[in-house]
């Protein structure tokens, strides 16, 4: 489609819907009050409707709001419907007015149909069953009344209050389950039954072809248009980026203040050693702030993969190319306020890979937190996982103590080459102490060379380029993505896989105390699924 043509379909949806007075108006969110819960509840139904489908269900559209905005909702669903789709909604406590908008009505009690028809004669069905709905009574309610049986329980505690009104008082000498009984039994053999029977024969025999959806949109146009959008969203939430870049630089230059020029005396060895820890630790936690952020962009996505509008490849790539320009501004501005302040290696080469070396750690971070984000099934979850997993990435490397003092199992092996922390570290390292020379510990004394820190201190190999500690950075970027990509993938699956091996163990241990339960039970009742009461599967005559 053309963009003229996206746009008339995008103005004929908002005027469908009734929103073209907040069309230029902003969704809002924790800073910004938006539009309110009506429309975006119509705005969500205008999203689907984009994607022109002939069946749309929707459940409780009107929960959560006023009388006048379920009105207005339900209104517009009637407008769609009577455009030639097919609406499906379940509804909650509808008013008289919202009722009165529907054009069929399917009222189901226990997996058993008490009726199936025009919304319109459902009160005279209820009155040719024997049970009027009272006057000045809202329908919806009186039918609720009569199959839930909730409402036994209400009605016995207000019989022994005497608080009973006259509206009850006829239903009160008989059950739910007597009436429900009745209804399903009057229903059965109902000029309503009869009429559901007869369409769904005429459906069956019926040759037309199954309605496919069409959509194909190219892998590029995908990407630029999530992209776009994220980069958007970025843009305007002050908290996703700009409230952390803010706090990037005050920190950056209250550390740089605390660890100004540093020099190279002895006393500026160890004094090194923890600067480039605590910017370590600095750049990392700071990333933790955006975990909330990137929890609410993951309920986005699970609603558009669901409606196939595209595939977890391009939502991952997107993400990371639309947050480049922010982490590029955080790495530059905090790198430039430490690296000159606390008096690095000189060199613009080493100035160079300061700001590299804080980009991919930043990076590789996100990457991380978006992991555990996708992995966690809430946000304090994910918001625990995150830390934890960071905090544990953090013991094997240089900040507590040096590599050759580890403990040989687990912490130096494997943990110290999988935690892409000590990496970075061991670049940093590199390239601040590298070709520096440091006084000596005694006056007069021979200058310590940084190598020999690196080796004798630290516990850092010098026999490889730093550059490759960047390479590494670089790698660990592109795993955590590709384990991003595929927790989005499989992870309902796996979720799935693992509540069927837990639930199949429990059904064999209980179907016996179930079954005797059931056999012994005098209140048991055969049901009988909505297909096979309207007749789908019976013979056709």
């Amino acid at each position: 489609m053309t963009k003229n043509e996206i746009d008339k379909v995008v103005t004929k949806i908002l005027a469908e819907m009734g929103l073209q007075d907040s069309a230029d108006s902003r969704l809002g969110n924790w800073h910004l009050r938006g539009i309110s819960s009506g429309e975006k509840r119509r705005l969500s139904i205008g999203i689907e409707i984009l994607t022109q489908p002939h069946v749309m269900f929707l459940d409780e559209p009107t929960s959560g709001l006023d009388s006048a905005a379920a009105f207005y909702v339900i209104s517009s669903l009637s407008n769609i419907a009577h455009d030639g789709r097919i609406v499906i909604c379940s509804i909650h406590q509808p008013s008289g007015e919202v009722f009165n908008l529907f054009d069929d009505l399917v009222l189901l009690a226990g997996g058993e149909s008490v009726y199936f028809g025009e919304a319109t004669m459902a009160v005279k069905f209820f009155a040719d069953a024997g049970f009027p709905c009272p006057t000045r009574k809202n329908p919806p309610e009186h039918f609720l009344r009569c199959v839930n049986s909730e409402f036994d329980s209400v009605a016995a505690l207000m019989q022994s209050k005497k608080e009973a009104s006259s509206s009850w008082n006829s239903l009160m000498k008989m059950t739910t389950e007597e009436i429900k009984s009745e209804l399903i039994k009057y229903y059965r053999n109902s000029i309503q039954s009869e009429n559901a029977r007869k369409k769904i024969r005429e459906i069956k025999q019926s040759e037309e072809p199954l309605v496919e959806k069409i959509y194909d949109t190219s892998r590029l146009k995908q990407l630029c248009t999530l992209t776009n959008r994220s980069i958007l969203n970025m843009t305007r939430d002050i908290g996703y980026y700009w409230l952390r870049i803010v706090f990037y630089i005050l920190i950056s230059v209250s550390a740089g203040f605390l660890l100004f020029n540093i020099g190279t005396s002895n006393e500026a060895i160890l004094t090194r050693g923890k600067c480039d820890g605590f910017i370590v630790g600095l750049m990392i936690f700071l990333c933790l702030g955006g975990v909330p952020f990137y929890h609410e962009e993951l309920k986005v996505f699970k609603r558009e993969r669901f409606g196939n509008h595209y595939g977890e490849a391009m939502f991952v790539l997107s993400h990371f190319l639309s947050s480049l320009p922010f982490v590029l501004a955080i790495s530059l501005s905090s790198g430039t306020i430490l690296y000159h302040m606390v008096n690095f290696h000189p060199g613009f080469s080493h100035y160079c890979y300061f700001c590299m070396n804080i980009f991919c750690l930043i990076a590789v971070t996100e990457g991380c937190t978006l992991f555990f984000a996708a992995l966690a099934p809430d946000l304090l979850v994910a918001m625990g996982t995150a830390t934890g997993a960071i905090v544990f990435m953090m013991v094997p490397s240089n900040i507590f103590r040096s590599l050759a003092d580890l403990p040989k199992f687990f912490w130096r092996y494997p943990m110290s080459y999988i935690s892409y922390i000590t990496w970075s570290i061991q670049g940093q390292f590199k390239n601040d102490l590298i070709g520096l020379e440091f006084e000596p510990q005694v006056p007069g004394g021979t200058k310590i060379k940084g190598e020999e820190i690196l080796h004798d201190m630290f516990g850092i190999r010098n026999d490889y380029s730093k550059w490759w500690d960047l390479g590494v950075l670089v790698l660990f970027l592109i795993c955590y993505r590709l384990l991003f990509f595929l927790v989005l993938k499989h992870k309902e699956r796996v979720t799935s896989l693992l509540h069927t091996k837990r639930t199949i163990p429990d059904i064999l241990l209980r179907r016996s105390s179930l079954k005797n339960k059931y056999i012994s039970s005098k209140q048991r009742q055969s049901l009988h699924p909505l297909s096979a009461q309207e007749g789908l599967y019976s013979p056709i005559s």
